[in-house]
């Protein structure tokens, strides 16, 4: 039983490592926006709440609107929560995923002076941690949902790497062909010299034939 608390813990820590949790401050009419690198067909799940106001004139309808944003700028997920929000979705193309926060107020800009502070929390793969598991379950079963956590973390890692892979082989490609287009500039320019130095030479020489100078 003791070794297998410790498996859990350190399963727990690993997964601390892994996952994405940050606190900010989120002002009336402020739009947050974090960048998050996803990898093609990677289930992203993330969990947001109002941590608390900033405010002593808290509204209790003031919400947050969370909207996500693809490489190419394109919306694939927005909607709007209150205290607690949780949304999810699938990374259609690897690269850049933007993940913007922004209050739901319709106030005169002059009126807006409300602060929320927000805890997010984001997650890659299909397995994710319950933090309300009760903890009168049975351990095998929280350490067989940390593996599949883990494993999902993994595969999440691999498929990372194998992006970064990507677009180190295009970036390789470019320089190559930046470097080649160079060389063959290079050699155009050194020849197109050397034949306007020829010109020059025959049309000076002919010149001093003309004159009788040689």
């Amino acid at each position: 039983m003791k070794m297998g608390f410790q498996g859990i813990g350190f399963l727990l820590q690993c997964y601390l490592m892994l996952a994405a949790a940050m606190y900010f401050d989120l002002g009336e009419q402020e739009e947050k926006c974090i960048i998050e690198e996803v990898p093609e067909d990677m289930l992203v799940t993330g969990e947001s709440w109002r941590w608390k106001s900033l405010s002593s004139t808290h509204s209790p309808h003031f919400g947050v609107t969370v909207s996500v944003r693809d490489p190419n700028q394109e919306v694939v997920m927005s909607k709007r929560y209150g205290k607690f929000g949780k949304f999810t979705f699938t990374a259609h193309a690897s690269g850049q995923h933007f993940l913007c926060f922004q209050t739901n107020s319709t106030r005169f800009a002059v009126f807006a002076g409300e602060r929320l502070k927000l805890h997010l929390d984001v997650q890659m793969g299909e397995h994710t941690i319950d933090r309300n598991t009760d903890k009168t379950k049975d351990n095998m079963v929280t350490l067989e949902n940390s593996l599949s956590h883990l494993i999902d973390q993994m595969m999440y890692i691999t498929r990372q790497q194998e992006y970064q892979r990507e677009k180190e082989e295009v970036f390789r490609q470019i320089s190559e062909d930046t470097n080649s287009k160079v060389l063959w500039w290079a050699v155009v320019q050194t020849l197109t010299l050397l034949s306007v130095g020829f010109w020059q030479m025959k049309r000076l020489k002919d010149f001093f034939i003309a004159k009788k100078l040689v």
